[in-house]
């Protein structure tokens, strides 16, 4: 492979939500969409990335909403942990379907589906060109899988974070109800602080910046902006140090 197809980063996470998941569906997962994803990532993995993703439940079902409905907080988040269990294992189908190496690790125990989330283990898992999907967040309640996914990044050194959405990076407002609104191309960790953008929880911003791990949010709808990005190609957002 020459120099000028080379991927610029070596190793990314990737943050995906289980709504990304759903299609067009109001519920569940849509295999032609679970099968798109799958599809872009073996791409990345054919050209040598390491790629790791941290999967929500959020398709299924949300323990903040839950708790919200009256729910034990607790108790509703590890019901959401255990909906990002059963993401991971179809996304886990979906890759080896495609020829591909994949595990999946839990940040709680549930030793027959899926293996117990080991650091040492996970990055050796990358380093052997296996995608590795994390799931059940970061096994506490309380914490958002924005907060698991730049945990997870943070451990394992990645080089990007990427957060998929639905729309083409952070806009000054929603660009859905509000056609002029205008999009950042950059922006700083503070910026996203200090505006309240709404881009990932607080927490996950801040563990993003002090460990210097930039994030890149873009539209996991666009088909190929994915390999663009790992490319180089300057695509959605950049989150970074100044």
């Amino acid at each position: 492979m020459n120099d000028v197809a080379r991927p610029v980063y070596k190793r990314i996470l990737l943050k995906l939500s289980g709504e990304a998941l759903m299609g067009g569906q109001d519920y569940g997962i849509e295999p032609a969409v679970i099968g798109r994803i799958a599809n872009d990532l073996g791409e990345l993995n054919r050209r040598g990335v390491e790629v790791a993703v941290v999967i929500g439940g959020g398709n299924i079902f949300r323990g903040k909403g839950l708790a919200e409905a009256g729910m034990d907080r607790v108790t509703a988040d590890q019901m959401g942990m255990l909906a990002t269990v059963i993401n991971a294992l179809a996304l886990q189908d979906s890759l080896e379907s495609c020829g591909l190496y994949c595990r999946v690790m839990s940040a709680i125990k549930i030793n027959q589906v899926c293996e117990d989330y080991i650091r040492r283990r996970a990055v050796r898992h990358l380093e052997k060109g296996r995608i590795v999907v994390f799931a059940a967040g970061t096994g506490n309640p309380f914490f958002t899988t924005d907060s698991a996914a730049a945990l997870r990044a943070s451990e394992i050194d990645a080089d990007l974070m990427l957060k998929a959405t639905k729309v083409d990076g952070v806009y000054d407002a929603d660009p859905v109800k509000h056609p002029d609104a205008k999009r950042y191309e950059r922006l700083t960790y503070d910026d996203v602080l200090t505006r309240k953008l709404g881009v990932m929880d607080a927490t996950a911003i801040v563990m993003c910046r002090d460990n210097d791990i930039p994030l890149r949010i873009f539209n996991i709808f666009r088909e190929g902006d994915l390999l663009r990005i790992v490319m180089g190609e300057q695509v959605g957002t950049i989150v970074a140090s100044e």
